[in-house]
């Protein structure tokens, strides 16, 4: 067997592994965080504070494009389940339980929003949609840059052991800078916003990930999974 078609092999019986319960689980939780996150957006319970601009917010221009990127959220966080064999679970499930605890706490006793851009949105009517559905509220920290810096952590750990090419591990890492940059150019939020997602997904990521068996002896069956994890 090739090295190519061995990382490519461990990938696939990684999607394998439980797929049904990781589809099923991963929707749950989504759905789950979205009825709380639009609770809050729609119902602060505190006066809403406007985050102030930076000179990189006035820097980066509004970028119409930049939609796709920030949308693609979705599909990038769903990578990390879809990979995770079951003595993972846990410690992903933290981080994860973690992160919307501590933001949507802060969003519940601290809601925020960011200054109202200069735009006419009709000009851009699918910006203008995500603007009627996701008001750009909810500000600070950014959980769209949070979660983007957890699942890039999370899943640059995971194609390591997988042995996955380095051309992988780029593509991760940019598209994790993607949805970062779409961020401030979709004027969904700010800088500030954004360095404070990006700083609590770190330290959620790699708080949890250090709880992952990931030992030494352990090694061969996170790379080639057990009949059990599959």
């Amino acid at each position: 067997m090739t090295a190519g078609a061995s990382w490519s092999r461990r990938i696939r019986d990684r999607i394998i592994a439980h797929w049904l319960l990781k589809m099923l689980g991963t929707t749950a939780g989504i759905t789950a965080f979205m009825w709380l996150y639009f609770l809050l957006l729609l119902n602060p319970q505190f006066p809403v504070t406007i985050m102030p601009l930076t000179p990189l917010d006035r820097w980066i221009g509004f970028e119409p494009w930049t939609l796709l990127p920030y949308a693609s959220l979705w599909l990038y966080i769903s990578l990390v389940p879809a990979l995770l064999l079951r003595h993972e679970f846990a410690p992903y499930l933290r981080a994860v339980a973690l992160l919307s605890i501590a933001g949507l706490g802060i969003f519940l006793l601290f809601p925020t929003a960011v200054p109202a851009p200069a735009i006419d949105w009709t000009r851009y009517p699918t910006v203008q949609f995500l603007k009627s559905v996701d008001a750009s509220g909810n500000a600070c920290p950014s959980l769209h840059v949070a979660f983007s810096v957890l699942t890039a952590i999370w899943l640059n750990r995971l194609l390591h052991h997988i042995g996955a090419p380095r051309a992988l591990t780029l593509a991760n890492a940019g598209w994790c800078l993607l949805i970062v940059y779409s961020t401030l150019a979709t004027k969904q939020h700010v800088a500030i916003d954004a360095a404070s997602g990006a700083l609590l997904g770190v330290i959620i990521a790699f708080a949890q990930l250090r709880a992952l068996p990931w030992p030494a002896a352990r090694r061969a069956s996170v790379l080639e999974p057990t009949p059990l994890d599959v």
